[in-house]
């Protein structure tokens, strides 16, 4: 059985993508090549809530992720939130929300979001769960939240 690990960071910093890079930098995942794939959990898969990613190998390698990011300029807050629901031996669903928001609103539009996207594919699920991160962001600086699945471990680009 493969694991997806689910970690989720926040961070600041001086433009939109060195807050984005310092978010992923909390998660433990900024030294990766990020592919995003769509949403599907794999049937054969564990998802598992991590907080902060652990080594997931070399730096520089790909690795495949579902995320939920985003970021902004300050004064504000911004929220990220990732979902998942899964079966007994069955595929599952990961649904992923942003915004410049509170962390209540984007894990409420998540859970409507895995509820349609369940209902389309016939699919029920016996667990659900959602992770939130967000920031306050001071004037002056940009904020960043992010909320990653990881897919395994990373791949040689090459």
């Amino acid at each position: 059985m493969s694991t997806i690990r689910v970690a989720r960071g926040t961070g600041t910093g001086p433009t939109e993508l060195a807050a984005y890079d310092a978010a992923l930098a909390d998660a433990n995942l900024h030294d990766y090549n990020l592919v995003t794939v769509s949403s599907v959990v794999p049937a054969d898969a564990e998802v598992a809530s991590v907080g902060t990613a652990p080594d997931l190998g070399p730096a520089g390698q790909r690795l495949t992720v579902v995320q939920a990011r985003a970021t902004r300029a300050g004064p504000g807050r911004v929220s990220a939130a990732l979902g998942w629901a899964t079966g007994d031996g069955d595929p599952g669903l990961f649904y992923e929300a942003a915004g410049e928001t509170d962390p209540g609103d984007v894990a409420e539009r998540v859970r409507v979001g895995l509820e349609a996207g369940l209902d389309l594919r016939e699919w029920s699920a016996a667990d659900e769960r959602v992770e939130t991160a967000s920031v306050d962001v001071e004037s002056g600086t940009y904020g960043g939240a992010v909320v990653v699945a990881a897919y395994g471990e990373s791949e040689p680009i090459l």
